[in-house]
């Protein structure tokens, strides 16, 4: 039985072993590979989906989304946007009501791709939108996966450099393991909705009204 809490602290996930995507990682830095990708993704009927953006230091300076992430189970695509921008396979593909993309945040994601180019929004599920139905309350990926997983995502490579000519293995391990962790994210959410296979370990407030309700 998967055992989940409303709230996980940060001392807790700091005490979890690390998790980082092993699977394959494509890097699509060009108009052609990212129609030969966007053709297999419109194939798959589940995708995870993040974009990374260089970050800014400066008041005022605003950047676009620079790399788009879409992962299977086994595969990572990291689509350089700040190099081919958002072409129409690429849109064809963010479009699609066959294959389902799910990730977190997922307004803001897209507001971002939209300002690199208009597309009608296809199929998404956001993992936030799933979770309360679990009684979870914690809302970023790296609390939630440690909440269901037991295990941490490092976010080390955040604030790092997405227009750098070249990204360095760290940050595509990083960028994969978003994409990838949604996929795994929404596949035991769904589990645990249908077999209610789970224990809900109540934060302190809740604790003291339930206390108080079984004892009055």
């Amino acid at each position: 039985m998967t055992e989940l809490s409303q709230v996980i602290s940060k001392e807790e996930i700091q005490a979890m072993p690390v998790v980082k995507y092993e699977g394959k990682i494509v890097v699509v830095s060009t108009a052609s590979e990212a129609e030969k990708c966007c053709d297999f993704l419109r194939k798959q009927p589940l995708v995870g989906i993040d974009t990374e953006t260089k970050p800014s230091f400066h008041k005022g300076e605003s950047r676009k989304v620079a790399l788009l992430q879409v992962s299977t189970l086994d595969i990572c695509f990291l689509i350089r946007l700040n190099m081919i921008g958002l072409t129409e396979p690429i849109k064809k593909m963010l479009s699609s009501r066959k294959t389902l993309k799910v990730g977190l945040s997922l307004h803001d994601d897209i507001l971002a791709l939209r300002h690199r180019g208009e597309f009608r929004p296809g199929k998404y599920e956001d993992i936030q939108k799933i979770v309360p139905l679990l009684g979870i309350k914690d809302l970023s990926l790296q609390k939630i996966y440690a909440n269901v997983f037991k295990q941490k995502i490092s976010k080390s490579q955040r604030l790092s450099n997405w227009e750098a000519d070249v990204l360095t293995e760290a940050q595509k391990r990083y960028a994969a393991t978003d994409a990838w962790a949604c996929v795994k994210l929404h596949n035991k959410l769904m589990e645990l909705q249908q077999t209610h296979d789970y224990t809900l370990k109540l934060n302190a407030d809740e604790q003291q009204q339930q206390s108080a309700q079984d004892n009055p």
